[in-house]
Order: C-alpha cells, then sequence, then structure tokens
C-alpha cells in the first residue's frame, strides 16, 4: 500500500518544489501508517495496565477480597489516528469499572489531539450465596436454599449479598432458580404480623427500659417502622425486632 501511494505521488511531481512538497506528503503517509501499525497494539496495552492499576486501587479499599480479571478488545479498525506523545486512559463520566463497560483514550501530547473508546470487560470473581434449588416468590429463605460457591460478582449490575443476616429470614420477591447468585432486590423483609395484632413494645431510654403490651395500627416488617397503640390510647411509632416485638427508643 505504502509503495503504491509513494509511485503515486511522484509519478504527479514534476518541479522541485512540487518533489519537495509531494515528498513532505509521503513521509507524512509513512507517519500515519506506522501510528496505525505499531502504536495500536500499545493502546491496548496501555489500557490494560491502566485497568489493572485502576482495579487493584479498587480492590484495595473493599471489604471482600476478590480475583479481578481484565479483558481488552480493540479499537475499531476503521480510525487512523494521528501520532500522539502521550495516551491518557480514563473512566468516561457515568461508565462503571465493572462488567462489560468501555474506557476513554485521550491524547494530550500531540498535533492533532482525538478522543476515541476501547470496549473492556472487567470480572472479579469471590465467594458469594448461591440459590441451590428454585425458591418460589414469598417463600422465606433459609440457609437450606443456598450454598456457598465462587461466582462473577460483575456478571449483574445488581449489588451481591454477602451478609448471612440480610437474607436469612427474607423473602423471595420473584422466582429464584437453581445457580442464581442472591443479589439486592432477590429479597425483602419478611412480613411478621399484621395491622390490628397484640405486639410487646419495649420501650427504653438512658438508664432505663420498660415494656407493655399495644395494639398495631400497621403491618410489621422486621428492620421496618410500625405504629402501635399503647395501653394509654397514645400512638407511636417504632422498629420491629421480631414477629411480636416493637422497640421504641425515648
Amino acid at each position: 500500500m505504502f509503495e503504491f501511494l509513494r509511485q503515486s505521488i511522484h509519478r504527479g511531481c514534476c518541479s522541485a518544489v512540487r518533489v519537495m512538497a509531494c515528498t513532505t506528503l509521503l513521509y507524512g503517509v509513512a507517519g500515519l501508517a506506522h501510528a496505525q501499525g505499531a502504536l495500536a497494539p500499545n493502546f491496548e496495552a496501555l489500557a490494560q495496565d491502566w485497568l489493572r492499576d485502576a482495579t487493584h486501587s479498587a480492590q484495595s479499599s473493599g471489604a471482600t477480597a476478590l480475583r479481578m480479571e481484565v479483558k481488552v478488545g480493540n479499537l475499531d479498525s476503521r480510525l487512523r489516528l494521528a501520532p500522539c506523545g502521550n495516551v491518557e486512559p480514563y473512566l468516561p463520566p457515568g461508565s462503571r469499572l465493572w462488567g462489560r463497560t468501555r474506557i476513554g483514550l485521550r491524547c494530550i501530547d500531540g498535533v492533532s489531539r482525538w478522543n476515541v473508546s476501547l470496549p473492556v470487560t472487567v470480572n472479579a470473581f469471590g465467594n458469594a450465596w448461591v440459590i441451590k434449588s428454585p425458591v418460589q416468590p414469598g417463600a422465606v429463605i433459609t440457609e437450606d436454599d443456598v450454598v456457598e460457591a465462587e461466582v462473577n460478582w460483575a456478571e449483574e449490575h445488581n449489588p451481591v449479598i454477602r451478609d448471612r443476616a440480610l437474607w436469612v429470614g427474607q423473602i423471595a420477591t420473584r422466582v429464584l432458580t437453581t445457580g442464581q447468585t442472591l443479589r439486592q432486590g432477590m429479597v425483602k423483609p419478611a412480613q411478621v404480623f399484621q395491622a390490628g395484632a397484640v405486639v410487646r413494645v419495649v420501650a427504653q431510654g438512658p438508664g432505663f427500659q420498660v415494656s407493655s403490651d399495644a395494639q398495631a395500627m400497621s403491618a410489621g416488617v422486621v428492620g421496618q417502622v410500625a405504629r402501635v397503640r399503647m395501653e394509654n390510647g397514645r400512638v407511636s411509632s417504632g422498629v420491629v425486632l421480631d414477629m411480636r416485638t416493637v422497640k421504641i427508643d425515648l
């Protein structure tokens, strides 16, 4: 291709001035060919190194140790990028350093400034809770329903539920199939009593605690606020602890 361009240019060069201009053009074409043929693979290596550093930094600040795996795609083969002395990788606004995403590459030291994006996949492998057998919507999830296994946390957008206390005794919001990783949105707290039920209210303050019976004015969901009517007729709000206990902080 380069030889064809060289011959075509020289065939059109008659005067010394035109020869000089055509020679400059020829070297410019050669430089562009070099940029595409030699520098493009370096873009992918640069992106790979940047992603490894970025995921390592994110991993260092996390509470759960994950095994990160980075895969870098290819630039669009139709791109024609001018030579650049300094290419800077960056994470575009709104992008996530997780799953299938894109990182940006921009020229910050070159005659022609350019900005392109590169497809990448960032996987994060670690232990999580996985559904062992199908669970129907509304069913209470117990330890018999799940098993611990290594999964790709980045396979879906919803965060993994790692804390056992956040799913034991919760109910499924939809059908959970075998092999699914427990994630936020799949479970919700169970309702433990209906409005009108008699519950035990534990009221506590600095240095004291008292308890009495009350009537629930709203349904009770563990960990959420419920309204109760005390024996003296006063209506208060407290946090539901279990199937018959509401705690009120004074």
